[in-house]
């Protein structure tokens, strides 16, 4: 196949709004594919490389030669020349890296190269992402949705599914299962702004857990071997000896669980995500009287690595000694996990009949320090990969006043509007602004249509990539908490920055000052 029909069906899909529109162009696309291709050419669809790590970032893609007049390249040729990127290491691999990059670039048109840099950068925003591509299998296969779901749930691999629908069919999905070993798609919560809300969309009674801001986390263990995965099902087995530890500790012979693991002061409160995620912070030896309870096997594993302590806190229980439990409810499975976890690596957890007793248990989670709360239906099974409306999550919002810096060109449906804001805090000594971060959520085509055109009003630099503007305009952002970061000068950047409004009431000597974000960073409540 051509890789300039799958980058014009990309562009399509990005142009057309109705899913099942979206659905007949990927099908289309998943069915031209040759069968070698289809690994590569499944995952583009859906906005990801096969080959998860390339060693090409933002400063790669810049400078890059003009497009080819005409095309030449085809899907098979382009996942090969991936390859050798990701391949290159060593003395002199960046100079290397940057030379095959620049070779596939020159020989790829423009709209290609648009196609590469959102599938290199990660942000292609075609509107295509598993779910729908789910559904494109099926239809470009002929077998049931349900069928592909099943197997992707299971799987975790929308490219392994992909192949195996449309080579073998429903016969070839069916054989997909929970393999002790193999990770699966996590189940995932929906968001809500209230635990009001979040028990509209549970019903009562409901569960509440302590939702802990740390690395989701999936365990597999078959007699002695242990197999801890991330989210993104990447394995991190050797990187969490605490975990695997605590695992190795449990009775049970066969399981798989789902969980956090979370980083822990001496007082047993959660460290900052970013220690947690990096293990960078210093050791500590959380104390078995703090707020948090630790499992001696953790503390043990602990005192070999240096590092901090990750503890595991598991909430959910997939498979018990040869039984496969997701299909279960919830109240089968967490009986089950009580029975075969110790209480000290279980997340907290109270049974709520009405919103009072949720709103308690969620001031209890904010006050002890963790990231909020997740509501669930006791009677809904593992819907593994899903966002349904069966797991609620509930956090505390932040907003902040801030001022546009630059704003970035779109791509894709966005191309043509400027998009991606850079967000600046005021700082009272110096006057000047500081930047935290850039965002691009939670704007509509009306803000898109009206920010480009104030934006070029205010633009002091015009580029092909940035515009930088004044800093005039201010804007209400929404986000989910400040982490550290050498990215920004200020040290800090907002986590999952979301446009709320501008404020055209504001001036930028109105706007929210660093010294507030610093204080959200450390823990204070802010004025």
């Amino acid at each position: 196949m051509r890789f300039l029909d799958l980058a014009a069906t990309s562009a399509a899909v990005a142009a057309t709004s109705g899913r099942r529109a979206k659905v007949e162009l990927l099908a289309g696309a998943l069915r031209a594919l040759d069968p070698p291709e289809v690994p590569a050419g499944a995952g583009w669809l859906a906005g990801e490389l096969r080959q998860r790590q390339t060693g090409v970032g933002y400063a790669s893609l810049r400078d890059l030669p003009p497009p080819a007049a005409e095309p030449t390249l085809t899907v098979a040729a382009v996942d090969a020349e991936i390859d050798r990127i990701a391949a290159v290491h060593g003395p002199g691999s960046q100079a290397r890296r940057r030379a095959l990059l620049g070779a596939l670039y020159a020989a790829a048109t423009a709209e290609e190269q648009r196609l590469l840099t959102g599938l290199f950068s990660g942000e292609l925003r075609q509107g295509a992402q598993a779910g729908l591509l789910a559904d494109a299998i099926a239809r470009a296969a002929e077998v049931p949705v349900t069928a592909v779901r099943r197997a992707l749930l299971l799987s975790g691999d929308l490219r392994t599914v992909a192949v195996a629908a449309l080579d073998g069919g429903a016969a070839a999905l069916a054989g997909f299962g929970l393999q002790v070993g193999r990770p699966l798609a996590p189940m995932l919560a929906q968001s809500a702004p209230s635990v009001d809300e979040a028990l509209t969309a549970t019903g009562t009674p409901a569960v509440v857990d302590v939702k802990l801001d740390g690395i989701r986390i999936q365990v597999h263990r078959s007699g002695e071997d242990i197999a801890v995965f991330t989210r993104s099902l990447d394995e991190i087995t050797s990187r969490v000896p605490e975990v695997v530890a605590a695992v190795r500790a449990l009775p049970a012979r066969e399981l798989v669980l789902d969980g956090e693991a979370i980083g822990l002061d001496e007082a047993g409160r959660p460290l900052p995500f970013q220690q947690t995620s990096s293990r960078a912070a210093r050791r500590t030896t959380p104390s078995t009287s703090g707020r948090t309870p630790v499992a001696p096997a953790v503390l043990a594993a602990a005192e070999t690595t240096g590092q901090a302590v990750l503890t595991p806190y598991f909430f959910d229980l997939l498979h018990l000694d040869g039984d496969d439990l997701i299909d279960l409810p919830g109240r089968d499975r967490w009986a089950a996990l009580a029975g075969a976890v110790d209480e000290s690596l279980l997340v907290g957890r109270v049974l709520v009949d009405d919103a009072e007793q949720a709103g308690a248990a969620f001031a209890a989670a904010i006050e002890a320090g963790q990231e909020g709360v997740v509501v669930k239906a006791p009677d809904a099974p593992y819907d593994a990969g899903r966002r349904g409306a069966a797991w609620v999550k509930v956090k505390p919002r932040h907003t902040l006043d801030l001022v546009v810096l630059a704003v970035e060109w779109g791509s894709g449906r966005r191309q043509g509007w400027l998009s991606n804001l850079h967000l600046g805090a005021r700082d009272p000594r110096t006057g000047e602004f500081v930047m935290l971060g850039k965002t691009f959520k939670g704007l509509t085509d009306e803000l898109l249509r009206w920010q480009t055109e104030r934006f070029l009003d205010l633009a002091v630099e015009k580029g092909d990539w940035v515009v930088r503007v004044r800093p005039e305009q201010v804007v209400e952002v929404a986000f989910d908490g400040v982490q550290t970061s050498s990215r920004y000068p200020g040290g800090m950047a907002l986590r999952f920055a979301r446009v709320v409004r501008y404020r055209t009431d504001k001036t930028a000597a109105e706007a929210d000052t660093i010294d507030a974000v610093r204080a959200i960073h450390a823990g204070r409540p802010t004025a």
